[in-house]
Order: structure tokens, then C-alpha cells, then sequence
């Protein structure tokens, strides 16, 4: 199994810079399996809507495709299976929905926030 970092992963989706995108396809097709850790896949949510301003609706069709293609190892994929379902109704960024679900797996009470629209998710306060 190889890690990838969240540029490989950006390029492998995006597919818009030649040189750097077939190293990602190439990396990510030959693999049997790829580690994508949880870091990777809030900074991937990030870097899609702030630097390729995707739609909400997009980034959720992208995690679910990453969270089935078979080569994929996921950290805690169940985990973030249920923050990306928290994501889909919130008006929350990922990350935040990510970091009430771990803490509501971990038997948190509640999470404390000063970030409003992560205050309004069911494990913030």
C-alpha cells in the first residue's frame, strides 16, 4: 500500500495540469492499494471549492466516488461516510462535519466552537 498526499489526489480529479495529472493516473491505476487519509480528504474538499469553486453538490459526488473506488484504503471510512452524510444538509464546511462526527465517536458530549455554522450542527455548542 503507497499513501498519496492531496495534490496527487487534486490531479488525479481535476486532471488539469498534463504532466503533474498523468503522474497521478499513473501512480493511482497501477496501485492495488492507496492509503487516503482523512487530512487528504478535507484539504481535497478545500482545495475543490475554494480553488476550483465546485458546487457542494459536486464535492459530495466526488467523496462518494473516492469512498468506493475499490483501490482505496480510507482512514475510518465509516467515520467519513457519516460526516459526508452530516455535509450534504449543513451549511457547515466538511472538515468542521468531519471533526463533530470523530468527536461524537469518541463520546464527546458536544464539541465547543466559536464558528456559527458549525455551532448549528447536532455535536457543536
Amino acid at each position: 500500500m503507497i499513501g498519496i498526499d492531496t495534490n496527487v489526489l487534486v490531479r488525479y480529479l481535476v486532471q488539469d495540469d498534463v504532466t503533474q495529472s498523468k503522474k497521478a493516473s499513473d501512480i493511482i491505476e497501477k496501485e492495488e492499494s492507496i492509503y487516503i487519509n482523512q487530512i487528504v480528504l478535507c484539504e481535497t474538499v478545500w482545495v475543490l471549492s475554494r480553488g476550483y469553486l465546485c458546487s457542494k453538490n459536486v464535492i459530495i459526488d466526488v467523496l462518494e466516488k473516492i469512498l468506493t473506488i475499490r483501490q482505496f484504503e480510507i482512514e475510518d471510512k465509516n467515520t467519513v461516510w457519516a460526516a459526508m452524510h452530516v455535509f450534504k444538509n449543513a451549511s457547515a464546511d466538511f472538515s468542521d462535519c468531519l471533526i463533530g462526527v470523530k468527536n461524537k465517536h469518541a463520546c464527546c458530549a458536544t464539541t465547543v466552537t466559536f464558528d456559527k455554522k458549525a455551532a448549528l450542527l447536532g455535536e457543536f455548542s
